[in-house]
């Protein structure tokens, strides 16, 4: 999901999170105190910044699920997360979906039903 070294807590203990393409740092009191995020404050924080912004921050790199026979995919910060969508859509379309892991070089899996 994610390098903490993006998560470093501010002197008051509050985690941060940076995006060089916003060119801005924020820290996570709102996602600890008024959504109640707890440990996922950072994973709470990259989504909702992907939903508007149309990327994560920085050194969040998500799990990347794709069809290969319609243009149904989606991303995800969970391996578990995006299992589960490949599966059931190959399941339930009897379509091959790649499972694409964060950049860390491990190879794309595919996924087929069964």
């Amino acid at each position: 999901m994610t390098d903490d070294s993006s998560a470093d807590p501010s002197e008051s203990g509050v985690p941060t999170v940076a995006c060089t393409q916003c060119g801005r740092a924020w820290d996570l009191d709102y996602e600890l105190e008024e959504l109640y995020a707890g440990n996922r404050a950072v994973e709470q924080f990259a989504l909702d910044h992907e939903r508007h912004t149309g990327h994560f921050p920085d050194d969040v790199t998500p799990w990347i699920v794709e069809c290969r026979q319609c243009p149904d995919g989606e991303q995800y910060l969970e391996e578990r997360s995006a299992r589960r969508w490949a599966e059931t859509h190959a399941r339930h379309t009897n379509h091959t979906v790649e499972l694409q892991p964060p950049a860390d070089g491990t190879p794309v899996e595919r996924i087929n039903a069964e």
